[in-house]
């Protein structure tokens, strides 16, 4: 019997290959616990689908994800954050923080997404890397201001 692989089997193969299997191993075990389905032709076509439809929505992503990282580029965000007299913070800023302040910009920034290289400890200008995902890494400028 022939057979969808949907999840990648060990010593059988990789999931969208269509492998032929023996009739009881195929129905009892394949079939039976969800890691594969009878190869007809509506389920090879319906699967041929999905995955189209999976690589289109990958690419539009790809394509968001690469306008938000050059936009981001010539970004820069200005943090306010209690300091001393000698411009030395009180505590460090965080992470969370600069992500509020993009989101406030209108980016979808999540705090794990900020990459901070050494801790931002005293007023002045940064750059902070932001991890967008593909490799996508733009640098954005943070601007940390002193309050009493």
């Amino acid at each position: 019997m022939k057979v969808l692989l949907i999840k990648d089997v060990k010593s059988l193969g990789k999931a969208g290959e269509i492998k032929e299997v023996k009739e009881g191993y195929g129905q009892n075990f394949l079939v039976g616990k969800g890691l594969a389905k009878v190869a007809t032709n509506e389920v090879i076509k319906q699967y041929e689908a999905n995955k189209k439809k999976k690589e289109a929505a990958d690419a539009a992503h790809l394509e968001e994800m690469e306008k938000a990282s050059a936009k981001l580029k010539n970004e820069s965000v200005k943090i306010k954050h209690k300091a001393g007299d000698n411009g030395h913070l009180f505590g460090a800023v965080k992470k969370e923080d600069i992500a509020e302040a993009l989101n406030a910009l209108g980016y979808k920034i999540d705090k794990k997404m900020v990459e901070i290289k050494t801790p931002i400890k005293e007023t002045g200008t940064f750059t902070v890397s932001i991890k967008l995902g593909h490799g996508m890494h733009p640098e954005v400028t943070v601007i940390v201001e002193g309050t009493n």
